[in-house]
């Protein structure tokens, strides 16, 4: 290989090139394995934490071995981000995307072939060109790094279709070394990842997903109103934080509701201008603004540590975007939160999303069709802007449009090409005498990618309701690591009161039906099919239980055959039940502004008996002369020297643990119900909120003991 004018004075040991280039004397957990690979020139594949450095896994054999490493990165301010960190360290690195003119780029690549350069970011869409990858044979090409892999894979939360370039760009540049890097990759990613980029022997190191530091928690939120209250608690407790949206919409929704009152905040989506996005990004990373509200546009490689705590204001479409915007809490290792404020009537975007990732084969042909039509005979290619392209075939969904003209290409039917001065691409047929009849289309593929995303999604919705296991072990079981240690700080490890979560018996299921049918007799029918609710639960409730309040009789509800319906269940029971129906995603609310509660597709399906559900099981008894099992923090006196003992007692049991924040072990609020309740028992204790299982068997002793040393003196 041609030796570089930047592979002047290599410092071959990288423990040493680790501390002069990097400053760090030792390697995070996971990174000198997949260093030691890539130094002894094998290929890689590294699935590594969102924080664990695996940006540094690549960037340090750059400064070790002779010759230039190609980095992939598919955005422009995560490139600039890394180009610029890795400047002010004295390390020549570079990048080349869309923000450069023609004349600036041809000057880098000269630059490259020139040696000046160690490291080079490259936007995947370059590889379109294929002038810009006969540049690149010029270049002494050492090491092909593609970062956030994940993109290439079509099984993936997150494909780019320019991504899948990447390996005819490695057979022309003569198969250097490849790696991929990726923070969220299930075993068949990983396949994928293996096979598109075609790694030779590779190396593959999969290191711990566990973040402990991490204390995930999904709140379930029956509206928009809740969610704002735990966001407001979220930026009270933590300061510093990220609240991801699914939509432009709703980041704009949020951001005005939280600046009115007074929350200092960004925003961040993909329809900002770039530099609006630039600005977001640089004084969110510089401290000027501590909380960002963003699409998953937002955060990938954006490497501020302190940030204390990500919101999911609404579901995210799979495990692994889930996974991987919450890790962006808690770089520094510190104790940070992660809240998903769950309502099932969300999951609706995300539908919308799928339905748009996976258009029919009839839209890909009618789409071909259409292209062919607009082309004419001379072919030279047509700019139409996509919305457009969907109002010639009746669809409102520009999604579905964009994936589908990525199917095309993929297939190699069309090419899409960029236009000097224009926003939307440019598209012609690669063979003009192709005919629609003629397309060979996957459709066994189609349907598969179809029921894969749909099956993420309804594993996110799994976990959102999934009480019963540890949130940490649910998702490192997912990723493919068994018999996890429980975290000890979720939601499902503290709640002290175990979740009833199972399907019903006989009786249970009389009870749900007569429940949905007198839902589905106040609802109105849509022309879509929808049972669309007209009142709200209360007045719902009232009719269940044959209430003789009068607007039972304005309202005409009491002349429905299910009136008084579940009158022996009592009030209580049925708003809880109908509050557990809606969790379970059998009921939605809707609002106009008021909340109106309907049936949903699913729940129309189980009260004909076409469809089984599993759900948190209100107790039947509650509300027939209940006696509280704990009092409230009022009605006993407060021991405050006890309080104090208790906290000098979790701070020792803490490092007994590890080193664990003392407040993952129990929050003061638990330590003042001690102080003043004074459990002796393990029984006892459990009646506490925070006092679950887990905490129970792994924590709780010591405090027993020193409640039992006190009452004895």
């Amino acid at each position: 290989m041609t030796r570089l004018a930047a592979d002047t004075d290599l410092i071959r040991d990288p423990h040493e090139a680790l501390e002069r280039h990097f400053g760090f004397r030792e390697f995070l957990p996971g990174q000198e394995p997949v260093v030691s690979s890539l130094l002894g020139g094998r290929d890689t594949l590294a699935v590594m934490p969102t924080g664990g450095g695996k940006s540094l896994c690549y960037q340090l054999p750059a400064m070790v071995m002779e010759g230039v490493t190609l980095v992939i990165s598919p955005l422009i301010a995560l490139m600039k981000d890394q180009v610029d960190g890795l400047i002010r360290k004295g390390v020549p690195a570079t990048m080349i995307n869309s923000t450069l003119s023609p004349a600036e780029q041809s000057e880098r690549l000269r630059d490259l072939a020139a040696g000046k350069f160690k490291l080079v970011y490259v936007a995947p869409e370059r590889f379109r060109s294929g002038q810009f990858i006969r540049a690149l044979q010029d270049v002494p090409v050492a090491l092909f790094a593609v970062d956030e892999a994940h993109c290439l894979s079509q099984w993936g939360h997150d494909f780019r279709p320019d991504y899948l370039r990447l390996s005819e760009a490695v057979e022309t540049l003569g198969h250097p070394q490849t790696a991929a890097f990726t923070a969220t990759a299930t075993p068949e990613v990983q396949k994928d990842i293996l096979g598109v980029l075609k790694l030779r022997d590779p190396y593959v190191s999969i290191s711990g997903f566990e973040r402990p530091n991490l204390s995930l928690r999904v709140i379930q939120c029956d509206g928009h109103r809740e969610k704002y209250d735990r966001l407001r608690k979220l930026i009270r407790d933590w300061k510093t934080g990220i609240v991801y949206c699914a939509t432009r919409k709703r980041v704009e929704e949020v951001c005005t509701s939280l600046s009115a009152e007074g929350v200092k905040l960004i925003a961040y989506h993909g329809g900002m201008e770039d530099r609006d996005r630039e600005w977001a990004q640089n004084v969110f990373l510089n401290r000027t603004y501590d909380v960002a509200v963003a699409t998953n546009a937002f955060g990938m490689g954006i490497d501020r540590p302190d940030v204390r705590f990500v919101a999911h204001f609404d579901v995210p479409g799979s495990i692994e975007a889930y996974y991987q915007e919450a890790g962006r809490a808690g770089r520094d290792g510190e104790p940070s939160a992660c809240e998903l404020l769950f309502n099932y009537a969300d999951t609706r975007t995300q539908e919308f999303f799928i339905d748009g990732n996976n258009p029919s084969e009839e839209t890909i042909r009618d789409l071909y069709m259409a292209i062919r039509k607009l082309c004419g005979s001379g072919n030279e290619g047509i700019t139409v802007p996509i919305k457009d392209l969907g109002d010639m075939l009746n669809i409102n969904n520009s999604m579905q449009i964009s994936s589908a003209l990525s199917h095309l290409v993929r297939s190699g039917y069309i090419e899409r090409f960029d236009v000097p001065g224009e926003r939307a691409r440019g598209t012609r047929l690669r063979d003009p005498s192709v005919k629609v009849g003629d397309l060979e289309l996957d459709s066994a593929a189609l349907e598969e990618k179809d029921r894969r995303d749909r099956s993420k999604l309804e594993a996110m919705v799994k976990f959102c309701y999934d009480m019963d296991t540890c949130r940490q072990v649910w998702i490192l079981d997912y990723f493919g690591e068994k018999n996890a240690p429980a975290c000890g700080s979720c939601d499902s490890c503290e709640d002290g009161s175990p979740v009833d979560i199972r399907e019903p018996n006989d009786e249970e299921l009389v009870i749900v039906k007569k429940a949905l049918s007198g839902v589905a007799r106040t609802c109105e029918r849509t022309r879509s099919g929808d049972w669309e609710g007209r009142y709200g639960k209360s007045r719902i409730v009232q009719m269940l239980t044959g209430s003789r309040v009068s607007e039972m009789v304005s309202t005409r509800l009491d002349q429905l055959s299910t009136y008084g319906l579940l009158r022996e269940e009592g009030t209580v029971y049925v708003t809880n039940l109908l509050a557990s129906l809606e969790k379970a995603g059998l009921l939605v609310t809707r609002r106009t502004p008021y909340a109106l509660l309907g049936l949903s597709t699913r729940g129309a399906q189980v009260m004909r008996g076409e469809e089984t559900f599993r759900m948190a099981w209100p107790d039947r008894n509650a509300g027939r002369s209940r006696k509280e099992n704990v009092p409230s923090l009022e009605d006993v006196a407060f021991d405050e020297d006890l309080f104090e003992e208790l906290k000098v007692v979790r701070k020792q049991v803490a490092e007994d643990a590890g080193g664990k924040p003392p407040f993952l072990i129990f929050g003061n609020q638990v330590l003042e119900f001690f102080a003043r309740i004074k459990p002796t028992t393990q029984e006892e204790a459990m009646k506490i909120g925070g006092v679950g299982k887990f905490k129970a068997e792994n924590y709780l002793e010591p405090f027993l003991e020193a409640i039992r040393d006190w009452d004895d003196d």
